[in-house]
């Protein structure tokens, strides 16, 4: 299954390969203060998701 990344918790975040303690909060937080992701490729626009983490998770996660 995938992990929806508008509704996962910072637990389920840090299970993804890259995604660490603090950037499971930057995505969180960037979800708080900017509401739902729309696509996957948002992530990127998070501080420390560049093309090449985003690349390792991409095949994992969902906005549903």
């Amino acid at each position: 299954d995938k992990i929806n990344i508008n509704s996962a918790s910072r637990e389920e975040l840090m299970s993804l390969p890259g995604i660490g303690e603090s950037l499971a909060g930057a995505i969180i937080r960037y979800r708080q203060e900017n509401g739902f992701f729309q696509n996957i490729q948002q992530l990127m626009e998070v501080g420390g998701i560049g093309e090449k983490k985003f690349e390792q998770i991409r095949e994992l996660v969902s906005t549903y």
